[in-house]
């Protein structure tokens, strides 16, 4: 019997969320603090459960992937656009994690924003934000996709700007929001151009018709005497829309300044779901991908420059969120790498396993900030270890698996991708070279700035007593953004709180040994048996570019003989390196990292300052734009109102003066012009004639 996914319970997991939103955000005074989280955290479970019992369908009971339509959105002449979904395992796949995050960021939040006036608000906003994700993820067609990427951004404006009377949140909050309409802007003319050359936005439809359509060499000029490849020029633009959601430099400096929202949003939002929207977007669109090789170049080239540039900020961080913020940034580098090297098995893969371990470290360093009374500075803390033993040993072991431990989900993900880095880089020139390189020494600079947040959050002196001496001594008295003052002894996180840790810790540690031979590289989870690619159907590429069969090759002998040999490669030992230096430096000799940083004061200052590129598109793009509106309002009042508008109207009335006092009435003014004009008219004719 065949099975076939139910297109009712499609609709039931995309608008359960959805109704939560509504009236947790309608009806929040009616139903109060319990009535808010109660429905949506139902919302949450009923799409979670759903999701789960649709990937067992497609990956256990053989079910066919769905694509059907639900309704037209609507139509001019032959050109349609549906609402439908496309769900196969790639989608379901990722169903799966928005939804179980999700959920654990919602029962997370009973305790987090406890105290916080706008609770139900917050309860709506997140679960509208679940609906919004799982329209982008589920779409069937470029349309939708576009209306799901929108909703996303909104609803994080709203959630970054959550607490609206700090000024640094609204700041942040429109940050995010102008940087992501240059890259949605880029985003909405690939999608133009699509619509423009298939005639159609269906995805199937796209997919199947890529290579008569735009695969042959067509080109198009953008201007004058500069050809481009069609191919190259679609998937550019959409790629740039992928660089502002998922964070890729030069559009990243949005995602820092985001920890100004409530911790359990930078979990979900920014750490597991919506800054891998990108990822997901161009795996979905592999099929285009691959008919640029500049287009895959140009991926790889951002995407390193990502992981690791940005991965040497968080070195010098000492907010905590914000130390785990560019670590984000980091891991969605060696994502975006992973694409342009055309491992998009190996991106989305990486993209699961980062989900959990980072969510769970967000969500681990929120506990910190409850203990510490929403203190997130970390040379204010040291020594939580014996005070808050499950936060402490949760967010041990997602830190083992950011780092690409053997044997943690972590390491299968991001070793893939680092291999496959080494394998694509051969066809790749410099751009290749570049990108291996980068994601390698990037292994160094995860662990390090890793570890370094371990040692000065939970190892050490207790600095929280000094920071309350010190607030005393001068004063002082420490409060929140929830009205609470003092500092309070720190202890452990309520069991709202602490079970999603524990929730998220398993998969960080075990998903990546279970799930690596089917998702990568088409065996059982042992490694012995060839089994169904995983994500046939859902991505496609050319045999030329499929790196992770010669990883499989090569490497793949099952997850255990795989994390072996993951002791022996260059990046376990970049790594390791990465652990002692952060041992000494912050736990054995403490004193040696304020001599590290007058020693090397130049390089520390080019990283506090973030490359300087918050002033470039704060004081240039911005800044630009701002002097450039002043510049066009004094061309529109000075020249184009002043000159061409009022003084045509004074001209029409000087003229007008000077006629009018011709017209002056009297006969004998008449009776002398034309005698006067009579003689001047004869003395010509005289003049021609003789």
């Amino acid at each position: 019997m065949e099975i076939v996914i139910s297109k009712a319970m499609l609709i039931a997991i995309v608008l359960a969320p959805l109704f939560g939103a509504i009236v947790a955000g309608l009806f929040g005074r009616q139903v109060g603090r319990v009535g808010a989280q109660a429905v949506t955290i139902l919302g949450v479970a009923v799409s979670c459960a759903l999701s789960c019992f649709v990937l067992w369908q497609l990956v256990v009971q053989g079910a066919a992937p769905f694509n059907e339509n639900v309704y037209t959105w609507f139509q001019v002449a032959d050109f349609e656009v549906s609402v439908g979904f496309m769900v196969d395992r790639l989608t379901a796949m990722m169903m799966v994690v928005v939804t179980f995050v999700s959920l654990l960021v919602h029962v997370y939040t009973i305790g987090y924003m406890a105290d916080d006036p706008g609770y139900q608000r917050f309860f709506s906003y997140i679960s509208l934000f679940t609906f919004s994700m799982l329209a982008l993820v589920m779409a069937n067609n470029f349309l939708q996709l576009f209306f799901g990427w929108e909703a996303v951004g909104v609803v994080s404006y709203l959630l970054i700007g959550f607490w609206f009377k700090r000024p640094t949140a609204v700041f942040a909050n429109l940050k995010a929001f102008l940087v992501n309409r240059v890259g949605d802007f880029g985003m909405l003319l690939g999608i133009a151009a699509v619509a423009y050359w298939f005639g159609t936005l269906d995805y199937a439809t796209v997919f199947a018709n890529a290579g008569p359509v735009i695969g042959g060499g067509q080109v198009v000029e953008i201007l004058p005497g500069h050809a481009w490849s069609v191919a190259t020029l679609i998937c550019i633009c959409l790629f740039i829309g992928a660089m502002g959601k998922s964070a890729q430099v030069p559009l990243h400096v949005w995602l820092p300044d985001s920890m100004e929202g409530p911790t359990p949003i930078s979990a979900l939002i920014h750490a597991a779901t919506m800054v891998t929207a990108g990822i997901f977007m161009v795996a979905r669109m592999s099929p285009l991908f691959e008919l640029s090789q500049f287009a895959l170049q140009f991926i790889l080239f951002i995407g390193a420059t990502t992981a690791f540039f940005t991965g040497l900020i968080g070195i010098v961080q000492n907010d905590i969120k914000r130390v785990v913020a560019y670590s984000t940034l980091s891991q969605l580098g060696y994502m975006t790498v992973a694409l342009g090297v055309s491992a998009y098995s190996a991106a989305v893969f990486h993209l699961m396993t980062h989900a959990f371990f980072k969510a769970l470290l967000f969500l681990g360093a929120g506990s910190v900030i409850i203990a510490m009374h929403h203190e997130q500075d970390m040379r204010r803390m040291g020594g939580l270890r014996k005070y808050m033993p499950v936060t402490f040993i949760t967010m041990v072991i997602g830190t083992l698996a950011l780092v690409a431990t053997p044997f943690f989900s972590g390491f299968y993900s991001k070793d893939t991708i680092i291999e496959a880095a080494k394998f694509g880089a051969e066809g790749m020139g410099w751009v290749g070279t570049y990108g291996y390189w980068a994601v390698l020494l990037g292994a160094f600079v995860t662990s390090f700035y890793s570890f370094r947040l371990l040692y000065l959050t939970f190892f050490g002196r207790e600095r929280f007593r000094d920071a309350h001496a010190d607030d005393h001594g001068h004063g002082h008295d420490a409060h929140d953004d929830h009205g609470h003052h003092g500092v309070h002894e720190p202890h452990e996180s309520p069991w709202v709180v602490t079970l999603p840790l524990v929730l998220l810790a398993i998969p960080s540690i075990a998903i990546g040994f279970f799930t690596a031979g089917p998702m990568l590289f088409g065996t059982d989870w042992s490694g012995h048996e060839q089994v169904m690619p995983f994500f046939l159907g859902a991505i496609d590429l050319l045999p030329e570019n499929d790196t992770l069969a010669r990883v499989a090759a090569e490497l793949w002998h099952g997850p255990v003989a795989f994390a072996l040999h993951g002791f022996l490669t260059p990046a376990f030992w970049l790594t390791f390196a990465g652990f002692a230096l952060a041992t000494v430096m912050y736990w054995w000799r403490p004193e040696l990292a304020e001599k590290a940083r007058r020693t090397f004061a130049l390089p520390v200052k080019v990283l506090e300052k973030k490359y300087w590129a918050d002033d470039l598109w704060i004081g240039g793009l911005a800044g630009g734009s701002l002097q450039l509106g002043k510049a066009s309002k004094a061309v529109d009042t000075g020249l184009i109102d002043g000159v061409v508008v009022n003084g045509s109207a004074g001209l029409v009335g000087l003229v007008s003066g000077v006629v009018r006092r011709l017209q002056s009435g009297r006969l004998y003014d008449y009776a002398f012009a034309m005698i006067l004009g009579l003689i001047v008219l004869l003395a010509v004719l005289i003049h021609y004639w003789t």
